[in-house]
């Protein structure tokens, strides 16, 4: 009687596998195993590749997204600087036009003032 195949060392990960090995005895199955091993290792290693190089296709893509969408960034902060220095020079004209006319009107009163002040030191004999 042969020894099982548990006994023996050999893993069996589909219950058809003793079956097989029976069928076309220990060095044909091992030879297909070996074989099959092989190929997996090889489809294994052309997946890897395949996913790196994918990979590296989307890497280089999302780089230049994220240039792209910085530059866009940069150009609207531009564009939001740009508007508000204009905004700031509208609102200094309108405060100096404001100071000024403030300006004008303190000075007539401050003349004004100075004039009744000299007038009514006047009357009073000074």
């Amino acid at each position: 009687m042969r020894p099982s195949l548990a006994k023996r060392g050999l893993i069996t990960a589909h219950p058809g596998a003793r079956k097989f090995y029976e069928k076309l005895g220990d060095d044909v199955a091992n030879e297909l195993v070996e074989w099959f091993n092989l190929v997996d290792a090889t489809y294994r290693s052309d997946l890897r590749e395949l996913n790196e190089f994918n990979f590296a296709r989307f890497d280089a893509r999302l780089e230049q997204r994220v240039a792209e969408l910085r530059a866009e960034v940069r150009a609207g902060f531009a564009r939001a600087e740009a508007e508000l220095d204009r905004r700031i020079g509208v609102l200094r004209a309108e405060m100096q036009a404001g100071f000024e006319t403030g300006d004008a009107k303190l000075d007539r009163r401050v003349a004004t003032t100075a004039g009744l002040v000299f007038g009514v030191v006047k009357l009073l004999g000074g």
